[in-house]
This record gives structure tokens, sequence and C-alpha cells, in this order.
């Protein structure tokens, strides 16, 4: 066997390890609570957001869109709901987007095979446009309109719990470079900047800012060596959104609301910047020099996380390129 396959190997060990007891412990992260009866984890999202937004968010967690599988599920969460914040209704991961009242959960179960108490006369369909479902605090299913925006739930079961343990988090795509002592993660799936930055926070990191030339060097080597060049789709190629911006017109800032000048980088590419209002927002061309961008471009990006357990990490496994 490679040393290459062997790392790899005894890496995948180290994940499935470390997965193994973070299961004992119980711990996903600080924001889910965990309820012993159904042994999955929950976070009540307070922020009301369309239906297809709540999805969404809870991908970028990591976790998926709940919706009660039986009615021991229900009578948990709602318990929970009501302990915690006391919601008359929320969204649950259920709709009829595919075709016009055939409801179904976000992974495609009919609404026979899970839990499916309704609420009298529903659904209804009130105006022909109630194809996404809410659960009332009674039990009850309601159909209402997607776009409308409610709070609603994210789910993370305890089989599915996976753990970094270099990077002390749940999310295995982060790679941990011991130079820095930091964990990156290149996204290759092209967002807009304020998506980019949600994303990153939504996995417990920031749009990664480049404090010295040794970051920059890894960041450039990073975006080489990624998988990017055979990527559909209509995005900016060539650079890839960092986190830095001058959308408030006071300057060039990272978004630690460090002037850029004084990060420790401040390499612009050259006659960057040159876009003025309409390029506010950072990115790194992939040569490792900056560049301004308008901020609703869509481009790869690069995920950092600094809360790392670096007493604990085997080097073996570092990324030092």
């Amino acid at each position: 066997m490679s040393l290459v396959l062997k790392n790899v190997s005894l890496f995948i060990l180290l994940i499935i390890n470390a997965s193994y007891c973070q299961r004992e412990k119980k711990f996903f992260r600080k924001d889910y609570h965990f309820l012993e009866s159904v042994q999955n984890f929950y976070k009540i999202q307070t922020i009301p957001r369309s239906w297809q937004d709540a999805k969404q968010i809870c991908e970028w967690e990591g976790s998926t869109f709940f919706y009660p599988e039986d009615e021991a599920e229900a009578n948990a969460v709602l318990a929970y709901v009501k302990e915690a914040q006391g919601y008359n209704y929320f969204w649950i991961g259920v709709a009829s987007l595919l075709a016009k009242g055939v409801f179904e959960t976000i992974d495609g179960i009919p609404i026979m095979d899970v839990y499916n108490k309704w609420g009298p006369g529903e659904p209804n369909d009130t105006g022909g446009v109630e194809d996404c479902v809410v659960l009332m605090k009674e039990g009850n299913m309601n159909d209402d309109g997607c776009w409308k925006k409610q709070p609603y739930i994210c789910k993370k079961t305890l089989a599915s719990l996976e753990w970094n343990a270099a990077c002390r988090m749940p999310y295995t795509d982060y790679k941990y470079n011991k130079d820095l002592g930091r964990c990156y993660n290149f996204h290759l799936s092209p967002k807009n900047w304020t998506e980019a930055f949600t994303i990153c926070s939504s996995e417990l990191s920031f749009l990664a800012v480049i404090e010295s030339q040794t970051e920059a060097d890894f960041l450039k080597q990073l975006t080489s060596l990624a998988p990017k060049d055979n990527i559909p789709g209509n995005y900016l190629r060539g650079c890839v959104h960092l986190g830095f911006h001058n959308r408030n017109g006071n300057g060039w800032r990272t978004i630690k609301g460090t002037p850029l000048e004084n990060s420790g980088y401040s390499v612009w590419g050259g006659g960057q910047p040159d876009g003025g209002d309409l390029e506010q927002c950072g990115t790194m061309f992939y040569n490792g020099q900056l560049n301004d961008l308008a901020c609703d471009r869509r481009c790869f990006f690069i995920c950092e996380h600094d809360d790392v357990d670096t007493a604990g990490f085997d080097e073996r496994f570092a990324d030092t390129a």
C-alpha cells in the first residue's frame, strides 16, 4: 500500500473513531439541543424564513429540515418548542412542490408513511397557493404559502454525526494546516459573496482572512489543488471569495473589522482595486493576489475555522501544502 493510501486510510479511521466518541458525548453544536427520548439533535430557528430558505439553511448547517417521522417524535419536539419558545406553529420539511396536492417529505417519503395528523379540513390549498406545511402547537398540520416567513426547526440524527477532531467541529471537509494552526474548506459550489459569508458562518467558520504571506501562499496552493476546473455553471473563474470588503464605503476591511492594510496581507493584483462602488467585495485571484468584485458575482470561496485542537492532532494528517 502506498504512503498516500495508507494516510488516507488512517485519516478515515481517525474520523470514524472521533465520530464514535462524539456520539457517546451526544454533542453536535452548541446551538443544537439533544432530546434523549428520540436520540436526535434539534435547533429552533427563531429568524423566520420562507420554506425554501429554511430548507437551505438547515442543509448549510449540516442538518436536515425537520419533519416528525412519527407521533413520538412530534410530541417530543412540540414539548421542546413549547418549553423553549412557545411558537403557535412552524415550518416542517413537508411540501407538495412536485405535483399539486401530492405531499412528500424533503427526502421524498410520501406523507402517509410518516406523521400525517392534518387539522380539520386540511390540506385545503386556499387560493391555490398553499403547497408547504406548518405544524401547529396542538400537533395538527396545515398547508400554507411557501413564501411566508415562519420559524422552523433543523434536525441532526445522532447516527449521522461525524466529527473532525483536529478542527473541533462536525464538518469533515475542513483540513487542518499545522503551520497556520487553522482549518480550511475550499467550497466547490460557486456562490455570491453574501451567500459564501452565510455558508461559512453556518459551518461555525468565517470567510477566510489572509493575515500573512504564509497564509496567502497556502490559500494559493489550496486553490491550485482544488478539483475546480470541470465544475459547470455560470460563475466567475479565476478568483475566490475571501473575508474582506468595502461594503460600507469606509475603505477595505476584513470581516473582523481590521483595515486591510493592517491585516498582515494586502497585496492587490495589478491595477486593483478598480471597480469603485460597483465592486465592493473581496476576492483572491488564483495567483494569491487580491481583487475587488461585485458582491453578486458567483465564484468559489474558502472558509476558515480557528477553534482547533492542536494538542490532540496527529500531524500525519495535516495539510502543509
